[in-house]
C-alpha cells in the first residue's frame, strides 16, 4: 500500500484533468449554477416592480424542465401514439421525433439577455435609423386591463424592424415572447432569438404530431399569463397593404381557452398598428410582388455591403435617418367578452378578421405614405406636380381619413409634404424637374408600396 508507483507524465495529466473534471461537474458547477440563479432571481423580483406586467414564472423556468413538460403532456402523448400508428413506426421513435419539435420550439429566456442586451440594441437601432414617435396610445384603455389576463400584441408586418421596434417601446410593459419563422434559425442568431423568449414555428409544415407540439405550448404559455407577440398576417406585406390574417397560432389560442372555461385566464389582445417612411426590405419585397414567390431572401454580401455603406456615410458625416417610424396602439379585445358578444365568436377566423380591423384602423399616416397616395393617381397619368398641387392634394386625403393617426412633422403640414417628397427623392422613387415631382417609370411599384400602407384608411372615409 506503501509502495511507489511510477507513471509516464502524460498519464499523470490525464488523471488529474479526469479528477478535475468530476470535481466540477459535481461540485463547483452546481454551486456556481445555484449562485447565479439565486442572484437572478433577485434580480427579476426588482425587474418585476417596475414592469407593467411581471415576467411569470413559467417564462424563467428552465428550458430542459419545460421540454420534459411538453412532451408529457396528454394531448402530445396521444398525437405521438396516432403519429406511431399513421406511419407504422414505434412508438419510442415517435416519441423522439417529438422532443426534437420540442427542443427546436421551446426557448431559453434569458432575463439579463432580454433587458441587458435586447432592450438597449432595439434603442440604440431603432433611434439610429428613424425617428421614432408613438403616434397613439389609448394609456386608460391599456392600464385597464385585467391583471390576471393574459396580454397577446397582435400587430401588422411591415417590416423585420417590426421586432426591434416593438421590443424597444415595450422595454416598460413587460418582456415580449415572439413567433419567429424560419429565417431566425440560424446559428449564432438563433440563439440569441432564443434567448430573448422567441419561440421558433414551422410556418408551413404539415406534420400533425408537429402542430399538436406547437398548439400545446402556445396553450401552455397562454395559460400561464405569458405575454405574448404575433403578426396574424403570418409574413412581410409584398405590397404594403394590409393582409388577409391566418388562424393558426390565433386557433391555438382560441382552442386552449375553450378547453380552460370561464375559469381560466381571460386573454387581451392589443392591436398594434406600425408604419415607415422607409421600409428597409422595400426593394426585396417589391421584387418578390412581381415575381409572384414569397421565398424571397437577402443575400449576406448585399446586407454587408449595404451595412457597410450607411457606416462609411456616419464616419464621413453624411448619414441621414431614413425618415419616421411610428407605433399605434389600437383598443384592446377581450376574448370573453367578444366571445359572449357574438353568437360564434369562438370561430378563430372571426377574430382574426376583427383584429386586422382594429389593427388598421390604427394604422399610423406618416410623410412619405401620405405624399405616396397623394401623387399615386397622376403616376398612372405620366403627369407631374407641383409642389403646391401636391399639398393641396395631401389637404384633400386628409380631409377623408379625419379619424386616421396622422403624424405631422412640427404639426406643420407644409413641411410634412417638404418631408415625404425629400424621402422619396433620395430614395430614387420621384425625380424632381424644374419643381414639378414626377415618378419614375422603374419605381411606381415602389409608390403604390408606400401608398397602400395607408389606402384602407381612406376607402373607409370615402364609404
Amino acid at each position: 500500500m506503501t509502495q511507489t508507483v511510477e507513471l509516464p507524465l502524460w498519464l499523470f495529466v490525464l488523471i488529474l484533468l479526469f479528477a478535475a473534471v468530476t470535481f466540477a461537474s459535481h461540485f463547483l458547477f452546481p454551486s456556481v449554477r445555484w449562485f447565479f440563479r439565486r442572484r437572478l432571481e433577485r434580480a427579476v423580483v426588482r425587474l418585476n416592480r417596475r414592469l407593467q406586467r411581471p415576467i411569470q414564472p413559467f417564462k424563467l423556468a428552465r428550458r430542459y424542465d419545460m421540454i420534459q413538460r411538453l412532451i408529457y403532456d396528454p394531448q402530445v402523448a396521444q398525437a405521438m401514439a396516432d403519429h406511431a400508428k399513421a406511419n407504422g413506426i414505434p412508438e419510442n421513435v415517435a416519441f423522439e421525433e417529438a422532443r426534437r419539435y420540442a427542443r427546436e420550439i421551446v426557448p431559453s429566456f434569458s432575463a439579463v439577455a432580454y433587458f441587458s442586451i435586447a432592450i438597449r440594441l432595439a434603442r440604440f437601432l431603432s433611434n439610429a435609423l428613424f425617428r421614432v414617435r408613438l403616434a397613439h396610445l389609448d394609456k386608460q384603455a391599456v392600464d385597464g386591463i385585467d391583471p390576471e389576463a393574459t396580454v397577446v400584441y397582435v400587430m401588422n408586418h411591415r417590416s423585420n424592424m417590426d421586432y426591434v421596434l416593438i421590443t424597444y417601446l415595450a422595454a416598460d410593459h413587460s418582456a415580449l415572447s415572439y413567433a419567429v419563422g424560419e429565417w431566425a434559425r440560424v446559428w449564432p442568431l438563433s440563439r440569441l432569438i432564443r434567448a430573448m423568449g422567441a419561440y421558433f414555428i414551422r410556418r408551413r409544415s404539415r406534420n400533425d404530431l408537429y402542430r399538436r407540439v406547437l398548439a400545446t405550448y402556445v396553450r401552455l404559455a397562454t395559460q400561464n399569463g405569458v405575454t405574448q407577440a404575433m403578426f396574424p398576417e403570418g409574413g412581410l406585406s409584398l405590397d404594403g397593404a394590409l393582409a388577409e390574417p391566418k388562424v393558426g397560432l390565433l386557433k391555438y389560442i382560441v382552442d386552449g381557452q375553450l378547453e380552460e372555461g370561464e375559469e381560466g385566464r381571460d386573454v387581451v389582445f392589443v392591436p398594434v398598428a406600425l408604419n415607415y417612411d422607409r421600409v428597409l426590405e422595400d426593394k426585396i419585397l417589391t421584387s418578390a410582388a412581381r415575381a409572384g414567390d414569397r421565398r424571397f431572401r437577402a443575400r449576406i454580401h448585399v446586407v454587408a455591403i449595404r451595412i457597410l455603406r450607411q457606416l462609411w456615410l456616419w464616419i464621413t458625416g453624411r448619414y441621414k435617418r431614413f425618415g419616421y417610424a411610428a407605433v399605434s396602439f389600437g383598443r384592446p379585445l377581450s376574448m370573453r367578452d367578444f366571445a359572449l358578444g357574438r353568437a360564434e365568436a369562438n370561430s378563430p377566423t372571426d377574430l382574426a378578421i376583427e383584429l386586422m380591423n382594429r389593427i388598421g384602423e390604427a394604422v399610423p399616416v406618416l410623410p412619405v405614405p401620405l405624399v405616396a397616395s397623394a401623387i399615386a393617381n397622376f403616376a398612372d397619368k405620366g403627369e407631374g406636380m407641383s409642389r403646391s398641387a401636391v399639398e393641396h392634394a395631401v389637404s384633400d386625403l386628409l380631409a377623408r381619413m379625419p379619424s386616421a393617426h396622422v403624424h405631422t412633422p412640427r404639426d406643420n403640414r407644409s413641411y410634412a409634404v417638404e418631408v415625404g417628397l425629400r424621402q422619396l427623392v433620395d430614395h430614387g422613387v420621384l425625380e424632381e424637374l424644374r419643381g414639378t415631382y414626377k415618378v419614375k417609370e422603374t419605381q411606381r411599384d415602389m409608390l403604390a408600396f408606400y401608398a397602400n400602407s395607408i389606402a384602407h384608411l381612406i376607402r373607409e372615409e370615402q364609404a
